[in-house]
Parts: structure tokens; C-alpha cells; sequence
């Protein structure tokens, strides 16, 4: 793809394999489509699979502003175990024998579903005085961490053996919720420990599964020269936003750093905030943009030229 107007700007849906990073998709695609212009939504642990949205050109300036929706999973866990990561990745620090059926294990999910206070695990990003947490504990360490707000949608049992004490949940969850801490409380709920055995993105940004690829599958695209057909355009993205639409000589001003009164637009009524999606007028889209109502302005979010 070339650096120039035309080159394609969008989000390819990837269904990232287990035991890759994000970092490392985002690596193998900027050979494979020979641009460094690529980023990511919603960072998954080597660990999970799923859903990975990624930005292509100039696409990746929207990582950090794409519409907000739920993120849905599906996860395995074992009961009886807690981990130092809390999955099965980690070493085995405590076990419980005690007992746990149906009936108790559907009433303590039932108690995690709306807000839920939840303390980041030790294996995490999170910084604290300027460090990461996974640095801290590879040095032994155990940091205190405050409790962060978090909101659970739903969780539904799909599965669980009393005999095993093994089973699979699908939840929905607010930004920054680490499904492996959740099981982990769930363990403590149920007088007990538990521990992540896999975790399957199956929906994120609006996204589902099954309309990702494979990274064989971009590849195979990308060396038939059909990377166009498999990228979904910003316009579908940010379609829920309502559009402005520029004719020529707005767009050159635009385009040139002049702001616009929300009359100038099109835009009657103003809500302070209120996001749109701004095309050119050859339809195409350049920015999303929102409404500065104490000035009276309509300002870019983000610009995509």
C-alpha cells in the first residue's frame, strides 16, 4: 500500500491466535501489508484468542476513540486452584477440596453482574510509581492496588462438571476488566479458589468473531492483492454518528485548519460533546469531530488525513 490519498484506510478484524501478543500481530501484519501504519484495539494476553480490531493507515488514529461497546468473552475455569497469574500459566500457590455445585456457583456469578470493585492483578500493565505491576512481580514483589470500578453486563454459565469442578462462562465486560481476576474473586466467593484455563474474545467494538480472519487468511488476501475487499471502512465504523458532509471548498478549509460554526454545517441544534462523522465531498471521511458549545465551534477529535 502506498503512503499517499489513496492509500486504504480501515480496520482489519483479526482472530488472534493463542500465544501471540497483540505487539506481535500488529508486527507479522506491518510485513505482511509492508506499512508501518498499524495499531490495535483493546489489547488481548498472549494467553486469549479472539477478536482483535486492527487500524491500517491512517485508520490507526481512531485506536483510542472507537465507539464503546461492551467487550464479550467466553472463559474456561478450574475451581480448587489458585495461580500466581491467575491462570493456568502460572504456578500453583493454593488449593481448596471444598465442594462447589450448580446451584451455589450460578448464585455467586449472579452476584458480580452491575458495578464490581476490582483490584488489577500483580501479572498486569498497570503502572504504579512509574513501574508495571508484572515488573514488580517478577522481582517477588506484591504491590498494594487500589480497587477500580468496573461493570458486568452479564455472565451466563454454559458449562460446569461438579466432579471436575471445571466449567465455561460468558460474560460482558466494561473496558479494563480482567476476566482471570474475576474468576480468581469467584473462587473467594465460593469459599474456594479459582483459576482462568482460556479466554476467547468473542465480540469487541461492535465486532463479532466470525467475521474475523486469520492471519493466514490476511496473508493469503494480501498476496491476491485483495486487502481493499477484507478492510472495513471507517465510515461503517463510525456509521452510528451523525454525518457532516462538506462540499469542496469546506473541505479545503478544513482540511487547512479552519473551524466552523455548527450553523455552517448543517448542524441546528447543539449538544455540548455530541461526536460526528465528517466526509468530504468526494463522501469519503476525514475526521470525527464534536461540538464546542462555549465557543460555539465544531472541533476535530480526530483527523484521518
Amino acid at each position: 500500500m502506498k503512503n499517499d490519498e489513496n492509500e486504504p484506510i480501515g480496520i482489519l478484524l483479526v482472530n488472534k491466535p493463542k500465544g501471540w501478543t497483540s505487539f506481535d500481530v500488529c508486527g507479522r501484519l506491518r510485513g505482511i501489508l509492508h506499512t508501518k501504519r498499524i495499531g490495535h484495539a483493546g489489547t488481548l494476553d498472549p494467553m486469549a484468542e479472539g477478536v482483535l480490531p486492527v487500524l491500517v493507515g491512517k485508520a490507526a488514529k481512531a485506536a483510542d476513540i472507537l465507539p464503546e461497546s461492551g467487550k464479550v468473552y467466553r472463559a474456561g475455569f478450574k475451581l480448587g486452584i489458585r495461580t500466581d497469574t491467575q491462570d493456568i500459566s502460572g504456578e500453583v500457590t493454593d488449593t481448596s477440596d471444598t465442594a462447589v455445585s450448580c446451584k451455589e456457583l450460578e448464585a455467586a456469578l449472579e452476584s458480580f453482574v452491575g458495578d464490581y470493585m476490582q483490584v488489577p492483578p500483580m501479572y498486569s500493565a498497570v503502572k504504579v510509581d512509574g513501574r508495571k505491576l508484572y515488573e514488580y512481580a517478577r522481582e517477588g514483589r506484591e504491590i498494594k492496588r487500589e480497587g477500580r470500578l468496573r461493570h458486568i453486563d452479564f455472565i451466563k454459565l454454559i458449562q460446569f462438571d461438579e466432579a471436575k469442578r471445571e466449567g465455561v462462562i460468558e460474560l460482558s465486560v466494561s473496558r479494563g476488566t480482567y476476566v482471570r481476576t474475576l474468576i480468581d474473586d469467584l473462587g473467594t466467593a465460593l469459599s474456594s479458589f479459582g483459576t482462568m484455563t482460556s479466554l476467547v474474545r468473542v465480540n469487541a467494538c461492535g465486532f463479532d468473531i466470525n467475521s474475523c480472519l486469520t492471519i493466514e487468511q490476511i496473508e493469503k488476501a494480501a498476496y491476491e492483492g485483495r486487502i481493499s475487499e477484507i478492510l472495513t471502512p471507517l465510515d461503517e465504523i463510525f456509521a452510528s454518528l451523525r454525518p457532516i458532509r462538506l462540499d469542496e471548498r469546506k473541505t479545503v478549509l478544513y482540511k487547512n485548519g479552519v473551524k466552523f460554526r455548527p450553523e455552517q454545517v448543517g448542524i441546528r441544534k447543539i449538544t455540548d460533546g455530541e461526536r460526528f462523522r465528517v466526509t468530504g465531498h468526494d463522501n469519503k471521511i476525514i475526521a470525527v469531530a464534536y461540538t464546542d458549545k462555549a465557543k460555539n465551534e465544531l472541533r476535530a477529535l480526530r483527523n484521518f488525513y
